[in-house]
């Protein structure tokens, strides 16, 4: 199996060097794009025993060498090659591994909610750390907490400008912001500022990763048009608990959006085939569905992320990215 490199040339500075695992390559390449690099190609092997092996086919002594690779399904397969990758470029005397990270599916797993249970969040960050990271770029994490899950620094960019400005383009005049719950208001909330329009959240409780029961909608929302925020959609199943409150509630319209757009178990199918909902809107964190419908409408981070490493590669401020202001 062949990935692609990415390799900027820095003047008097040191160079860069991006590898992109087998997760996502073509936002790798469009991300390459940005920069105006070109690629090259990495190595990954699997032996008659199921092992994996990674080669960076470029050299990465003293270079500055961000590893591209969101952890999406399958994701332990996934987690194991930014892993050997890790170590590949440690063991080539990189000067500094920064892990691009769009998507980090373990960031759900960020609390004790039940006896005799593992943090994942963290422990998959102390592998990460572990096996060489420097430095974490990631994208919308599930909660605030996990950032502190990392014991290296960590850039944290949000998509709620790439996805306000994409929202723009319509008559916000009678549009009302809603979370799903309580945890992700204050996205919610400085999306809806960023639009100019009211709030409302719905008040969640979660039993299982496929049932939750949204008892009520805190807010104004009847008669209005409503575009629905979560961080991430995989199932569906809160958002189509929603739906229903929100129908009861006589809404006149609603579009989904979200920045992980997994869509597994049939979910695009599931919420097109609400006849309120307009549209499905998302970013390309994650490969997009090999089925997206008409309904679903997919963003690229990927201008964002190649101007966070170029920040990131020459020493400048990348608050000014991840800051949702």
């Amino acid at each position: 199996m062949e990935r692609r490199h990415l390799w900027l040339p820095c003047g008097n500075r040191a160079r860069h060097h991006g590898f992109s695992g087998s997760a996502h390559p073509d936002l790798a390449e469009e991300i390459c794009a940005h920069l105006g690099t070109p690629l090259h190609p990495v190595q990954i092997n699997r032996f008659a025993n199921d092992v994996l092996e990674v080669q960076l086919q470029a050299n990465c002594r003293e270079r500055d060498v961000f590893l591209i690779q969101p952890l999406v399904p399958p994701v332990q397969e996934h987690l194991v090659e930014l892993l050997l990758m890790l170590d590949a470029a440690r063991g080539a005397s990189a000067a500094r591994t920064t892990v691009v990270m769009p998507h980090y599916a373990y960031a759900r797993s960020d609390k004790k909610d039940a006896p005799r249970i593992s943090i994942g969040a963290r422990l998959v960050a102390d592998l990460l750390v572990a096996a060489g990271a420097s430095r974490v770029l990631a994208m919308t994490l599930h909660s605030p907490q996990v950032h502190g899950f990392f014991s290296v620094p960590v850039d944290h960019l949000h998509a709620l400008r790439e996805l306000a400005a994409y929202f723009r383009q319509y008559d916000l005049s009678n549009t009302v912001v809603v979370s799903p719950d309580l945890g992700n208001a204050k996205e919610a909330a400085h999306f809806a500022r960023l639009l100019g329009t009211g709030v409302a959240m719905g008040a969640k409780q979660r039993f299982s990763d496929d049932r939750v029961v949204i008892s009520s909608v805190i807010g104004e929302v009847a008669g209005k048009d409503v575009i629905i925020l979560d961080d991430e959609i995989a199932k569906g199943s809160t958002v189509i608990e929603l739906l229903d409150r929100l129908r009861e509630r006589d809404v006149r319209s609603v579009r989904v959006a979200c920045t992980h757009g997994l869509f597994s178990g049939g979910a695009i199918e599931r919420l097109s085939a609400f006849p309120e909902v307009q549209e499905i809107v998302c970013t390309n964190t994650v490969p997009p569905p090999a089925k997206p419908g008409d309904k679903l409408t997919v963003l690229s981070i990927a201008s964002a992320l190649s101007e966070a490493m170029r920040r990131i590669h020459y020493g400048e401020s990348v608050s000014a990215l991840f800051s949702t202001s």
